[in-house]
């Protein structure tokens, strides 16, 4: 089989944006060759060899396979939603061809005939949303008091100005009450921690949809607060 190179260069690609990467397909002699017959098909795949992104490429050569400028040049799109749950990491990739009998050919990315490339997935020019905190567990102050409080959470000061936005989704399951979201300012939590309640989701138990509430603030922690028994509370969700 004639020995068919993709042009090499270590990929970068962004998430949170579509990335459209083109590459060239040459022969032997580094020149172009027609692939206006082929389907060429991308594939990338994690550090344990999960293969995680697939897409067909697109052949831009047009009728006109003479034609320099575009002669084996067909493009992929890694789109946005491809990366959504990709963390930032080097990931490898290769690529064949598809014929018009559905056979297979290999392409290669270095003159030692290897077909495994490396791309890197940048996570840090569009960072997007921060995590969503998800809290599940409320614990009873004492058996004489009918007051449940849930796990401390942080605010992520360090990342939010004076007009911080924070979210917060109560999965309620018929409950009944009112759930307290509440703040401190202190830097450590502890059984002395001055707790504030910045506002309150009020819930009559017929909600078949979460319940969401947004306040701003910047604070240290977070944590929430019912005096009814909160078991059938699903979770609540927070993000900062």
């Amino acid at each position: 089989m004639e020995y068919r190179p993709v042009y090499q260069r270590q990929l970068q690609v962004y998430k949170g944006i579509d990335n459209v990467l083109e590459f060239r397909v040459l022969n032997a002699d580094q020149k172009p060759i027609d692939i206006e017959t082929y389907t060429p098909k991308f594939m990338a795949f994690d550090e344990n060899n999960n293969l995680i992104i697939e897409h067909n490429g697109v052949v831009l050569q047009d009728g006109d396979s003479s034609a320099i400028t575009k002669k084996g040049v067909f493009s992929v799109t890694v789109t946005e939603n491809d990366l959504l749950n990709v963390k930032q990491q080097y990931l490898k990739y290769n690529i064949y061809l598809v014929d018009a009998n559905s056979d297979k050919v290999i392409t290669y990315t270095d003159s030692h005939f290897g077909n495994d490339a490396v791309i890197y997935v940048n996570a840090q020019t569009f960072p997007g949303p921060s995590a969503t905190y998800s809290v599940t567990q409320f614990n009873q102050i004492s058996f004489d008091e009918d007051e449940w409080i849930s796990e401390s959470i942080t605010a992520q000061p360090a990342l939010n100005g004076n007009e911080a936005l924070h979210t917060v989704a109560v999965y309620p399951n018929g409950f009944v009450g009112d759930v307290d979201i509440q703040a401190t300012l202190d830097n450590q939590v502890s059984d002395g921690t001055d707790w504030a309640t910045v506002t309150s989701v009020t819930l009559d138990g017929t909600e078949t949809t979460p319940v969401s509430s947004n306040f701003n603030g910047v604070y240290s922690y977070l944590r929430f607060r019912t005096v009814n028994n909160p078991n059938t509370i699903t979770k609540i969700l927070v993000r900062n």
